[in-house]
């Protein structure tokens, strides 16, 4: 394990980053095109700017946003006051970042073991990791079911089953490959500790249906309530074919699930009624959501990806309709028009977007007390945007906005916080870093 300076891990990185390929066309920054349907999710970096912002007594942040581009769709203008480009805030404390680990090729997902090492996921690669504290790495824990790694698929998020110490049950999302195309699953297993760690008994809980051959908007963020419920995301897979399911609840696109641990169906969910609806089904009109976390309240929130324009978080409620594709606030990257407007009738409003957008994946809602002036702050992954943003949320609406680790000038693809207070971050990119950003 190493602690560097600022400085320093910016050199690295940056070398890192101009050695490496180019991303994954998931979000690589340069359009592509699929049947004349904009595929990819990409934005305009954005620099760190601010004024202070103290604790929930002290008045409300005010002055100018976070720097950033034009819209690319000027004409779009918000639905109420800060829904977007709030006010810029400066956090206080300052922050160390430590390499914990590196070596990494495209990870994805952390989640901590009790004794607080972690899992990584590898997308590219399908492989699952176990790391230490002091960065000592496992082998690639063995028996895994293969991966379909193209595009945005591969091996994504991981979590620790909320019975773990019992169980020893793990859970993972991942794009599986299927006749006649693939699709996202969820499987668990009993994870088998040890010098060769390895996985027993898995068991696929969750298909996305239908299967579709497309390599994009995967989703694949879970999230375990304390009920014991978890919460899968899911996207609509980018081309015309799925986009044009997102509202349609016989399908699995664009839709947020809610299933037990063993994959049946809570009798609670709100379309168990309706005999044409997938009884999975949380809620309707997302496009592709990489990032999700529970609140104080135990609420879902979650951050999905937009098309050029357009990154939303939301916070998804039993059986409403997000809007995806019928509203939004951006375009295709060719510049054509995807909505006639930003509201409809039946429709929520994100609590807040961003464009240019940041392209978000990871997310979590500060609860630790190693930073004080965070609590309850929104933490998010930008991997064009390359920072860690961080949204003042009071009420339910976004009133500060900030972009640290700027100058790491790397694409954050997770963001959890440790058991400790901590933050740990994941860089995407074929030389891929586990990172934690501390008190200095």
């Amino acid at each position: 394990m190493r602690i560097l300076s600022m400085s320093l891990i910016a050199a690295a990185l940056l070398v890192g980053c101009q050695d490496d390929p180019a991303p994954t066309p998931a979000d690589s920054g340069v359009p592509q095109q699929d049947s004349g349907v904009a595929l990819q999710d990409s934005g305009v970096p954005e620099d760190d700017a601010g004024t202070d912002a103290g604790t929930p007594e002290d008045p409300l942040p005010s002055g100018p946003p976070v720097p950033q581009g034009p819209p690319n769709v000027p004409e779009f203008q918000p639905a109420f006051p800060g829904q977007t480009r709030v006010p810029a805030i400066q956090t206080k404390t300052a922050l160390q970042v430590t390499e914990i680990a590196s070596g990494f090729r495209n990870p994805w997902a952390i989640a901590f073991l009790p004794d607080q090492r972690m899992l990584v996921t590898e997308k590219a690669t399908g492989s699952l990791y176990i790391v230490t504290q002091q960065g000592a790495k496992s082998p690639a824990i063995k028996g895994l079911p293969a991966v379909d790694a193209r595009g945005q698929g591969g091996l994504l998020d991981v979590e620790v089953g909320p019975d773990y110490a019992q169980s020893g049950l793990i859970y993972w999302t991942y794009s599986e490959p299927r006749q006649g195309g693939n699709g996202l699953a969820v499987a668990r297993a009993r994870l088998v500790d040890g010098a060769q760690p390895a996985v027993e008994g898995v068991q696929v809980i969750f298909r996305m249906m239908p299967t579709l051959e497309s390599t994009l908007h995967s989703g694949g963020r879970m999230v375990f309530t304390p009920d014991g419920k978890l919460f899968v995301t899911l996207g609509e897979r980018s081309i015309l074919e799925g986009r044009v399911q997102a509202q349609d609840v016989k399908s699995h696109f664009g839709k947020i699930v809610r299933i037990n641990p063993d994959g049946s169906v809570p009798q609670d969910n709100p379309y168990l009624g309706n005999p044409q609806a997938k009884p999975e089904i949380w809620s309707i009109g997302h496009r592709n959501v990489l990032a999700a976390a529970l609140d104080s309240q135990n609420r879902l929130w979650t951050v999905e990806m937009g098309p050029q324009g357009g990154d939303e978080l939301n916070r998804p409620e039993a059986g409403k309709d997000y809007g995806w594709p019928t509203i939004g606030y951006g375009e295709e990257y060719s510049g054509a028009p995807i909505h006639q407007s930003t509201q409809a009738p039946g429709m929520e409003q994100p609590v807040y977007y961003w464009d240019p957008v940041i392209a978000p994946s990871g997310m979590t809602i500060y609860s630790g007390t190693l930073f004080p002036e965070w609590k309850d702050d929104m933490f998010v992954g930008a991997l064009a945007g390359q920072a860690l943003v961080r949204l003042m949320v009071r009420n339910d609406r976004v009133v500060g906005e900030e972009h640290l680790l700027k100058n790491l000038n790397a694409r954050i693809r997770e963001v959890v916080q440790g058991p400790e207070g901590a933050l740990y971050l994941l860089t995407d990119a074929t030389n891929g870093k586990v990172l934690k950003v501390t008190p200095k």
